[in-house]
């Protein structure tokens, strides 16, 4: 019986990290019914799951002996590469290693490779998901790596996340993905941080700010000059020059108010311009990566 089948029919899993989202992870899959083993380098933390009806390991191997899917939860490449060696000597020969670490694009592809020439089953399959939608079911789940294994856990996967993306054969596309996508996460966070202390040089409180949110559509700014910034486009619709007056502005209101974002952006605008580039489209702040 292969390792999809054993998982359909009942056999255990494994989550190896159980932190925020690990732990939220596995809330859900014991709650639906799903047989989990637990290992985290907090016992405690692992420990705290076993209400639940989990196994808690005391060891990767364990937590992974008799796992017919691992799952890693864990904090970087490091960590990743020092539990799955501490996990080896437990872990099935047709068990498949499904791993939602955020990791480096580069290290990825090389475990990938060196892992299946070792004969373990290993893909790398990181999560857009936060622990409370994590307990709901919700989010994305991203996968990349060969297409066989995806498809054996693809059922599985669909019970974490309504939308599971499979990006291709390459081994470190999720990786590369995962790192778009969480740039995006925090360049808004700051950028709303950002937003913020512009308010609060102007004397306007945070809490009345937040209004403005709801007279922009940053869906629609991205469906708009993301495309254009993506095919080329540079056709000005608002002059980087202008757009940089107003950073000025931004600034000059901001005073002494603490800034995540907008002095780096203003340090770029003004290489862009002395390059005479002051014409073009804000989207030529991406000129770069276009090339």
């Amino acid at each position: 019986m292969t390792a999809a089948a054993e998982s359909s029919a009942g056999s255990p899993i494994a989550f190896l990290g159980t932190g925020l989202l690990g732990s939220a992870l596995v809330e859900a899959a014991a709650g639906r019914g799903e047989r989990v083993a637990v290992w985290n380098r907090t016992a405690a933390k692992a420990r705290a799951l076993a209400p639940l009806g989990v196994r808690v390991g005391d060891t990767p191997a364990d937590a992974v002996r008799g796992a017919a899917r691992v799952h890693l939860v864990l904090r970087d490449d490091d960590v990743v590469e020092e539990v799955l060696a501490a996990a080896r000597p437990g872990l099935a020969p047709d068990a498949i290693v499904v791993d939602h670490t955020t990791t480096q694009p580069a290290r990825t592809a090389a475990r990938a490779e060196r892992l299946a020439r070792e004969g373990v089953r290993y893909l790398h399959c990181p999560v857009f998901i936060g622990p409370a939608a994590a307990r709901a079911g919700k989010g994305v789940v991203l996968a990349s790596g060969p297409r066989a294994l995806f498809d054996a856990v693809a059922d599985a996967l669909g019970r974490m996340a309504p939308r599971v993306e499979w990006l291709g054969e390459r081994p470190d596309l999720a990786a590369v993905y995962k790192l778009c996508g969480n740039t995006l996460i925090i360049g808004l966070s700051a950028c709303v941080a950002d937003v913020y202390a512009v308010a609060a040089g102007g004397g306007v409180r945070a809490a009345d700010a937040f209004r403005v949110f709801g007279m922009l559509d940053p869906t629609a700014m991205i469906a708009g000059r993301g495309r254009n910034m993506a095919d080329g486009n540079l056709a000005p619709q608002f002059e980087l020059a202008m757009a940089r007056k107003d950073v000025g502005l931004m600034l000059d209101v901001a005073a002494e108010q603490a800034l995540a974002v907008l002095p780096a952006v203003a340090a770029r605008m003004d290489a862009l311009i002395a390059e005479g580039h002051g014409g073009d489209d804000l989207a030529v702040l991406g000129r770069d990566a276009l090339r």
